[in-house]
């Protein structure tokens, strides 16, 4: 094997310009996966095979540079027209089956809690029908607000080997069962590491209601036309009726009347009035309010009879009058919540996504919104998943950038020179092709797991390019010319390389397929890992050695640069730094 890879090195120093377009290329490649999917990264591929062939052929040179700019010409071209397919996506966490999945139901605002529990009683049913549902339970009414129109779901699955599906599209076929019920809003969470809030949102500002509801239906109905996006509801939900008093302020006054008074005219309708302590039974001693019934209360003539009491009448002896001869009672729709942010009135637009990664539908809602015209003073901003993807892929492409800054550093102490780590670093870069090949192969997405392989990945692809130059300089300093002590590096470093890359592999493969649950959690991590570390180690042998006699050539003609300059008598302390490249 060490004799067939010194031909393979010999070959591609022989041709570095092919092996340069070969590296840039791949990595230029390997990217498009991310806009234009697998048929925009066989183009490309098409071109650079072309251009990569080229230039190591025979041929001279003005055919090989024409053969090189048609190959370029036809990637390019193939990818400009070929559509869009099976992109990698971007997402924030990993699709995870847990064996378990969340319902949220919400009847029309002012729905009493009989009408929640038979909706919630409803849904129920007809989940625990599937064959694949163990149990599930219910609970109605949100704790944190007190509201009625809420119904919640806890499902558990049988484990995931014994069901054809998975809690994904399990959870597609639930959602368009219970999109049949009618008269209710539903969402299904498939992973509620979210705290049960949906994986995508818009917060939408405005200066006033009527235009801030205006905006947030225009971002809605963008959403609603975006393939993928499920579940869509705004955090107003919608309106509700309510009965709205205006005072007459100058008739009140004239009686005497505050709008205190008017206002505690009303608390017994819904607010009600304490009527004193009852002992129960058990000894407990428990407050009595009393309050008016429902039904007495809903319509706005209900309030026009509430008694008002006007202090001062006849001989000082309070009167009683119907609270309708000082107020106007009508009847409106309202919205149902009315959000704040920053001072700022504000409706989220919140949704799930079914089938597409969260990067991709939230691309597309930003290309939809990007033609839509907002009413004026109407913005909006990103939250959910979005928002904290943008944030956590901030810190890790931080983070990978100190890391990639230290160890340059570090080789820069080891070596003795700014320019040999350069040929060492060019290898990190090498390791994305296979990250990004192995995540479209296998329908992984980019997230916070594959990125973290990334980072694993750097240390690995940088320790096998420092073995192979380390001892090609030092074969090179005993008096080895560059070229024979690289072919010699290979040979010889050819052997602890593969053992690393096996082993690594080896150790990531179970993690890779494993199928158990909270296995998919860990994933995309085991693939990044192994497709980074063979398509690294494979053009690392090539490449590296290849950028690394360039850099040496630039190194010698610099010394010889600076030699010339003293006209031939350079110091052997000047020779001695150019040689080191410093």
């Amino acid at each position: 094997m060490a004799e067939g890879y010194r031909g393979v090195i010999g070959w591609a120093l022989d041709h570095r310009a092919a092996m340069v377009v070969l590296a840039v290329g791949s990595m230029i490649s390997a990217f498009t996966l991310l806009w234009n999917g697998v048929l925009g990264f066989l183009a490309l591929l098409l071109g650079l095979v072309v251009s990569v062939w080229s230039l190591s052929s025979a041929r001279p040179l003005p055919l090989r540079l024409a053969g090189t700019v048609a190959g370029a010409v036809i990637g390019v071209g193939l990818f400009l027209v070929v559509p869009e397919w099976h992109k990698v996506g971007v997402g924030f966490m990993p699709i995870d089956d847990r064996s378990e999945f969340n319902v949220q139901i919400e009847t029309p605002p002012g729905s009493n809690l009989a009408y929640t529990r038979a909706k919630a009683e409803e849904a129920d049913r007809i989940i625990r029908a599937r064959p694949d549902v163990m149990y599930s339970y219910v609970t109605l009414g949100d704790p944190t607000s007190s509201a009625v129109d809420v119904g919640k779901m806890y499902v558990k699955l049988a484990p995931k080997n014994e069901r054809p599906l998975d809690a994904e599209g399990i959870g597609a076929e639930v959602r368009s069962e219970l999109v049949q019920l009618g008269g209710v809003d539903m969402a299904l969470f498939t992973s509620d590491m979210g705290g049960g809030r949906k994986q995508l949102a818009l917060q939408v500002k405005g200066p006033d209601l009527v235009s801030i509801n205006a905006g947030a239906e225009q971002v809605r109905a963008a959403v609603a036309a975006t393939e993928g996006a499920v579940d869509i509801e705004l955090s107003s939900k919608g309106q509700r009726p309510e009965l709205t008093v205006d005072l007459d302020r100058g008739l009140a006054g004239a009686l005497g009347l505050t709008a205190g008074q008017v206002a505690q005219a009303l608390r017994p309708a819904f607010a009600g009035i304490d009527a004193g302590d009852w002992v129960d039974p058990s000894g407990e001693t428990r407050d009595v309010v009393v309050r008016l019934a429902p039904s007495s209360r809903r319509r706005a003539e209900d309030l026009r009879q509430l008694p008002l009491l006007i202090p001062g009448g006849v001989n000082g002896v309070p009167r009683t009058v119907p609270l309708g001869q000082v107020v106007t009672v009508r009847s409106d729709l309202a919205p149902a919540v009315i959000n704040h942010l920053d001072r700022d009135l504000v409706v989220d637009v919140e949704w799930n996504t079914q089938g597409r990664s969260t990067g991709e539908v939230m691309s597309d809602v930003r290309k939809a919104l990007a033609q839509t015209s907002l009413p004026p003073g109407v913005t909006y901003s990103e939250g959910g998943d979005a928002e904290r993807q943008s944030e956590v892929f901030g810190n890790i492409f931080l983070a990978l950038g100190v890391a990639v800054l230290l160890m340059y550093l570090i080789l820069v102490m080891q070596f003795g020179s700014f320019l040999d780590p350069m040929a060492i670093l060019m290898s990190l870069p090498l390791s994305l092709v296979g990250v990004m090949l192995s995540l479209a192969i296998t329908g992984l997405t980019v997230n916070i797991m594959s990125l973290i392989g990334v980072i694993l990945l750097m240390g690995i692809v940088a320790k096998n390019a420092i073995l192979l130059i380390d001892f090609a300089k030092w074969s090179n300093e005993k008096g080895m010319p560059i070229r024979e002590a690289l072919i010699e590096a290979g040979a010889i470093r050819l052997r602890p390389i593969l053992m690393t890359t096996f082993a690594l592999i080896a150790g990531m493969i179970p993690v890779a397929i494993a199928s158990g649950e909270g296995a998919q959690f860990r994933q995309p991590l085991g693939v990044a890992v192994i497709g980074g570390v063979l398509t690294s180690t494979m053009l690392t042998l090539l490449v590296i050695p290849t950028v690394y006699e360039i850099f040496f050539d630039w190194r010698e003609a610099l010394g010889e640069w600076i030699r010339s300059k003293r006209g031939g008598t350079a110091a052997p302390e000047i020779a001695a730094v150019a040689g080191a490249g410093d």
